[in-house]
């Protein structure tokens, strides 16, 4: 929370998922390429603390594990990992907002 600051300066979850750093950037017109975003936007901590989570919330819960495994059965396992990071800064941006509780039941169901 500290890194973040008031919660209610981002609109939806996009944006604050934009902060922590995990939503690409992609500059085209008419389908090609323009360029390359600027990846180093928002804030290095909380990237750094959502990875940090995502892999303690990986190897501890067991609905994490299965999420992740099934995800990477799909996918490549970096893959999954981010998807486990964006899991968790939904949660993160919907407690912080509505002032509730962590539920494991409502995030990997």
């Amino acid at each position: 929370m500290l890194e973040t600051g008031p919660i209610e300066r981002f609109k939806n979850v996009g944006d604050y998922s934009s902060y922590c750093r995990k939503v690409p950037t992609s500059w085209t017109s008419n389908n090609k390429r323009k360029g390359k975003g600027y990846s180093k936007n928002g804030n290095k901590y909380l990237s750094w603390a959502f990875t940090e989570a995502a892999e303690f919330c990986r190897r501890y819960d067991d609905k994490a594990k299965v999420f992740f495994n099934r995800k990477s059965a799909k996918t490549k396992s970096a893959v999954a990992c981010v998807a486990l990071f964006h899991k968790l800064v939904r949660a993160a941006f919907y407690i912080m907002k509505g002032n509730v509780e962590f539920d494991s039941n409502k995030l990997f169901t």
